[in-house]
C-alpha cells in the first residue's frame, strides 16, 4: 500500500506541506525556530502555564471547530489537515490591534507581557464562540493561563470589555471560514501518513480498521491522542517513544452515544467535546469536568487517553468505575469488553493483550434511587493534579442503602474500588452512624503513599472524610445545601 509522507495544513494564511516530521517535534519548537513566530512562548513546557497558547481549527462533524492548545506538548504530525493559528495572525491592517489586544492595552491587562499572547489567545477563543461571557465564564476560559505580573483582575475585565472594540462578525477567522473549510478538505489524506526517521517514525492510520492493522505491525507503538501527558515524556523526560501512532484525526473514534440507558464514548473524545453530554447524563460530573486541568488541555486530552496511560491519579478512572463503566478494547482480533475497574491491574501495567487499543467507554446511566458524587481535592482548586480524587454511588430504597460503589484516586498504585467500605455500607440505613461506619472500613481497603502531593494520613482522612460530606450534602434540606467557606 502507497502511504501519504508529508505533513499539510494551513499555519495562519499560509499552506504548508512537510517531509520527513519527527514524530517528537513538538508545534511550539516549529513555530518559534523553524518558523521564527516568536510570539508564541515557551515557559514551563508542561501545558501548564499557557504562555505557549495557539489555536488549532480542524473538521468536525461538518464544521469547522477553534480551540485553544498547547503548542508545547501538541506534537507537529498530529496536526495533519488543520488550521494553526497564532498571535501573529491577530494583526490587522497597517498592524492594528486585534480587539482582544485593544481591550488588554485598555484595560491594563499585560506587564512584562510574557504570559500575555498565551492570554490573548484563550480569550480569542472564548470572544469568537462567546462574545458577552460572564465573570465565571472568563475565569475558566483562562484556567490554563498563569499571570505572574499583573494579577487576572484586569484581564477578566478586559475579557468583559471585548465586544466594545469589535465584534467576531467582522473577524477574519468567522469571514473565511468557508474558504479554509474547502482548504482542510482538500488537505484530508486518502491513506496512511507515515513520516520522520525510522528512530523517531510518526504513523497516523488512516482509519480505525487500519489503526488496528498499524498496531498489529507495531505492537509496542505508543499512542497518542491529546499528548497531554506523552508529551511531557518528551519534553521533560526525553523517552524515546518511537513508534508514535497518532489518532486525534480518526473520526472514528469521536463518536458520542447518548441512549437511555448509557453513554458511550469514543476514546478519542475529548474533555471539551464530551462536556455537554457528561452534563446531560451525569449532572453530578459537571462542576468536577470544570476541575480537569486547564481549557487547552481539556481541548486536547481524552477520556480513552486518560483511563489508557493507567495513572493512579488520573480524573476520570475513579468516577467512571463508581458509576460502574465499560472499557471496549479493539485489535484485529475484534472487541474486548471489561469492567473499567478490571482494566488496571498494577502500577504501569493495564490488561492490554499486544495489538489492543481501548476503543470506547461505555456508562451506565443512574438508575431508580441511585446517588452520585464525585469529588476532587488538590493543592489548587483549578489545573492541578489530584491528591485524592473520588466517585460515590449508593442506591438507596426505602431508606435503606441496597448497593454502593466506591472508587478512589491517589490512594493505590491503580484506581480502586474501597470494598470493605462499600461492605459497610451495603444493608444498613442512610445514616450518619453507617457513613461513619464505612470511613472507618475505609482504613482497611487503602495503604496509601507520601509524596509531595499528599501525607498517607492526609490521604486517608481525606477520602474517609468525603463519605462522610456525601452523608451530609445528601442528607441536608434542598434548600440549605452543605458548602465550605472561603474565609
Amino acid at each position: 500500500m502507497a502511504h501519504q509522507h508529508d505533513i499539510r495544513f494551513l499555519l495562519n494564511g499560509e499552506e504548508k506541506r512537510i517531509s520527513d516530521v519527527k514524530a517528537t517535534l513538538t508545534l511550539l519548537d516549529y513555530l518559534r525556530i523553524d518558523q521564527r513566530l516568536t510570539g508564541s512562548k515557551e515557559g514551563c513546557a508542561e501545558g501548564d502555564c499557557g504562555a505557549c497558547t495557539v489555536l488549532v481549527g480542524r473538521l468536525h462533524q461538518g464544521g469547522l471547530r477553534y480551540e485553544t492548545v498547547n503548542a508545547c506538548i501538541r506534537f507537529l504530525a498530529s496536526l495533519n489537515g488543520c488550521h494553526i493559528v497564532t498571535i501573529e495572525h491577530l494583526s490587522g491592517p497597517q498592524g492594528r490591534l486585534h480587539p482582544v489586544q485593544q481591550a488588554m492595552v485598555e484595560y491594563h491587562g499585560s506587564q512584562c507581557g510574557f504570559c500575555t499572547p498565551g492570554f490573548v489567545m484563550s480569550l480569542y477563543a472564548l470572544w469568537m464562540g462567546n462574545p458577552e461571557p460572564s465573570v465565571q465564564e472568563v475565569e475558566t476560559a483562562i484556567q490554563g493561563n498563569l499571570c505572574r505580573c499583573t494579577g487576572y483582575e484586569p484581564i477578566v475585565k478586559a475579557a468583559m470589555a471585548v465586544t466594545h472594540y469589535g465584534s467576531p462578525a467582522h473577524d477574519h477567522l468567522t469571514r473565511e471560514r468557508s474558504e479554509v473549510t474547502a482548504r482542510l478538505m482538500a488537505l484530508r489524506p486518502k491513506t496512511r501518513i507515515v513520516t520522520g526517521p525510522e528512530d523517531d517514525r510518526a504513523i497516523l492510520p488512516a482509519d480505525v480498521a487500519d489503526l488496528a492493522q498499524v498496531l498489529a505491525e507495531n505492537p509496542k507503538a505508543t499512542i497518542v491522542a491529546g499528548s497531554t501527558d506523552v508529551g511531557l515524556w518528551v519534553t521533560k523526560f526525553m523517552r524515546p517513544i518511537s513508534p508514535v501512532v497518532f489518532i486525534t484525526h480518526l473520526e472514528g473514534l469521536k463518536t458520542i452515544e447518548l441512549s437511555a440507558d448509557s453513554l458511550t464514548l469514543g476514546a478519542g473524545v475529548t474533555y471539551s467535546e464530551s462536556e455537554a453530554a457528561i452534563r446531560e447524563a451525569f449532572p453530578h460530573l459537571g462542576a468536577y469536568w470544570d476541575r480537569i486541568a486547564g481549557w487547552q488541555v481539556r481541548n486536547m486530552g481524552t477520556i480513552g487517553g486518560n483511563i489508557a496511560n493507567g495513572s493512579p491519579i488520573g480524573d476520570t478512572p475513579p468516577v467512571l468505575i463508581a458509576l460502574g463503566a465499560e472499557v471496549l478494547l479493539q485489535s484485529v482480533r475484534g472487541i474486548r469488553i471489561l469492567p473499567l475497574e478490571d482494566f488496571f491491574i498494577a502500577y504501569g501495567k493495564q490488561d492490554r493483550q499486544p495489538g489492543d487499543f481501548v476503543s470506547a467507554i461505555r456508562i451506565p446511566r443512574a438508575k431508580a434511587g441511585q446517588i452520585d458524587a464525585a469529588y476532587k481535592i488538590s493543592k489548587r482548586r483549578d489545573e492541578d493534579i489530584s491528591s485524592v480524587a473520588a466517585g460515590i454511588s449508593v442506591t438507596v430504597e426505602g431508606g435503606r442503602i441496597t448497593a454502593a460503589r466506591l472508587a478512589y484516586g491517589g490512594m493505590a498504585a491503580t484506581p480502586k474500588r474501597a470494598t470493605g467500605a462499600e461492605t459497610a455500607l451495603v444493608g444498613q440505613p442512610f445514616t450518619a452512624a453507617t457513613f461513619d461506619a464505612a470511613a472507618e472500613a475505609l482504613k482497611g481497603d487503602f495503604t496509601p503513599l507520601s509524596d509531595w502531593r499528599a501525607s498517607a494520613d492526609y490521604r486517608i482522612t481525606v477520602a474517609a472524610n468525603l463519605l462522610r460530606r456525601f452523608y451530609l450534602e445528601q442528607s441536608s434540606p434542598a434548600d440549605a445545601p452543605v458548602r465550605l467557606a472561603i474565609a
